[in-house]
């Protein structure tokens, strides 16, 4: 029988097929890195895409909450503004209330009473006089009652001075002042 040495052709294709094998093997690690390349990519894409987003959103939130503390401030202001506007609008619808009392006072006053000195404190008047009788203090309190600036008189004392005559009296009177359209002392 002859001799046949297979033994190279088996070495060269086992060679063969390593070789093969090996350059599929390179092949599939390049794909696959590359597959994972192109993966990591579109992940990071879309990771910085949302942080992109977010980042918008931040400041568009920031933006807005500056301006909600801009309004605010604005409204702060303009109630600030609203409370000054009433208080001028009542100095000046109320500045001439005064002047009123004291003509009311003129007006109201009867014969044989006078009045020797007149205190305010807030909104009420303290009233101190010398009278000729005491229907003339009645008098006056009745028509006190009746004004529509005036309110709730309240006589506190009357000392009789017989030296000055026989039904001459040192009185004092607290009154509450009041707006004709608030009569009854309210404010």
């Amino acid at each position: 029988m002859a001799r046949i040495n297979l033994l190279p052709w088996r070495e060269e294709l086992r060679q063969e097929k390593k070789k093969e094998f090996l350059t599929q093997l390179v092949g599939v690690c390049i794909f696959v890195a590359l597959a994972c390349f192109l993966w990591v990519q579109t992940v990071d894409g879309a990771i910085q895409g949302q942080e992109a987003r977010n980042k918008m959103l931040k400041d568009e939130i920031a933006g807005l909450e500056k301006q909600v503390e801009e309004i605010k401030e604005l409204k702060k202001k303009k109630s600030e503004l609203e409370a000054r506007m009433r208080v001028i609008q009542d100095l000046e619808g109320k500045r001439s209330i005064i002047v009123h009392h004291f003509d009311e006072l003129a007006r109201r006053i009867p014969d044989g009473v006078y009045f020797t000195k007149l205190q305010r404190s807030g909104g009420k008047f303290f009233v101190f006089g010398v009278s000729e009788s005491n229907q003339r203090i009645s008098a006056l309190m009745r028509s006190l009652d009746e004004s529509d600036y005036f309110s709730s008189p309240n006589l506190k004392s009357v000392v009789a001075r017989p030296e000055l005559g026989a039904q001459v009296g040192f009185f004092e009177m607290e009154l509450e002042a009041s707006l004709p359209s608030t009569k009854g002392g309210e404010k």
